[in-house]
């Protein structure tokens, strides 16, 4: 049986490849659409992979539909292991342009969150549903089980979105802005959210 990051990888490659941050990091491909769809699927398939090792992988019954990663605190050998690994994929995987502005990116956006984003936080590093599914409360459901568990455990989430019509589906999930900054790779801005643990009584 196929893992479920090989079927929900090319849908999320679908849903997310107008996000300025998968534009930015498959830009040597610019001129190739189907190679560079290419390789934001196996972005999103390696992507989601780390989130099966250390977080939560979710994808719906429907694997081709969509898929939502999120990575938990690790130990720091954890992340040494994980960020060392990360980075060998990139290199092999992205062009040298690409590979430029995900670090840059990536760097920067690291020293925005320690200001507004509770110790210990969930982070929700990809949400996609397939353009032919969206509409059909399936990002929802995808986040459900995992918003829940957070809950049970009182452990604050965090997310950062650059599509502004996104914003409502968060702030319905709970989430909340806490920062927007102008990315300067981009040139785009983007919102850091988050959410508060939901006690039986608030939800």
């Amino acid at each position: 049986m196929l893992p479920p990051e090989s079927l929900s990888a090319p849908a999320l490659a679908d849903a997310l490849i107008i996000d300025p941050f998968y534009l930015a990091i498959s830009v040597d491909f610019e001129h190739d659409m189907p190679r560079r769809k290419a390789v934001l699927a196996s972005y999103f398939a390696y992507s989601m992979g780390e989130a099966e090792r250390s977080g939560r992988c979710l994808t719906l019954e429907d694997r081709a539909s969509g898929a939502a990663a999120w990575l938990l605190p690790r130990a720091d050998a954890a992340e040494a292991a994980e960020s060392a690994a990360k980075h060998a994929f990139l290199a092999r995987t992205l062009g040298p342009r690409g590979l430029a502005h995900y670090h840059r990116i990536v760097e920067f956006m690291a020293a925005q969150s320690p200001a507004v984003v509770p110790a210990g936080a969930w982070y929700l590093s990809i949400l996609g549903i397939a353009p032919a599914a969206q509409g059909q409360g399936l990002g929802a459901k995808l986040l459900a089980p995992t918003l829940a568990e957070a809950d049970a455990a009182g452990v604050p989430c965090f997310l950062e979105t650059f599509t502004p019509r996104s914003v409502g589906f968060y702030e319905r999930r709970g989430f909340r802005a806490a920062a927007t900054h102008r990315e300067p790779v981009t040139g785009a801005d983007y919102l850091i959210m988050c959410r508060a643990p939901r006690s039986p009584l608030t939800t």
